[in-house]
C-alpha cells in the first residue's frame, strides 16, 4: 500500500487552505485581519507551521466560520 500525503487516516481527500484561502472565504479581507483571526484562540490551530505560513484543514476552517460567521456559511 503506497502512502499519499493528502489521504487521512481514514483514506478521505484531506483538504487544506492557508491565509489566501482563508482570505477568499471570509470574503476578500485584507492580511491583517486574517492574521488578527487566525491567531485569535476560538479559531482553529493550524495542523502545520511551514516556511510559506501555516495551514489549517479545510474542514475546521468551516466549521470556524459557521460557529463564529454564520452569515457565510452558506456561501461555500
Amino acid at each position: 500500500m503506497s502512502h499519499d500525503p493528502l489521504t487521512g487516516a481514514y483514506g478521505r481527500d484531506v483538504k487544506l487552505m492557508g491565509a489566501h484561502e482563508i482570505r477568499m472565504r471570509l470574503g476578500g479581507i485584507s492580511r491583517q485581519r486574517v492574521y488578527a483571526i487566525t491567531s485569535h484562540r476560538s479559531f482553529p490551530a493550524p495542523i502545520a507551521e511551514l516556511q510559506q505560513g501555516n495551514v489549517w484543514l479545510a474542514e475546521d476552517v468551516e466549521r470556524w466560520v459557521r460557529e463564529h460567521r454564520p452569515e457565510l456559511a452558506d456561501e461555500e
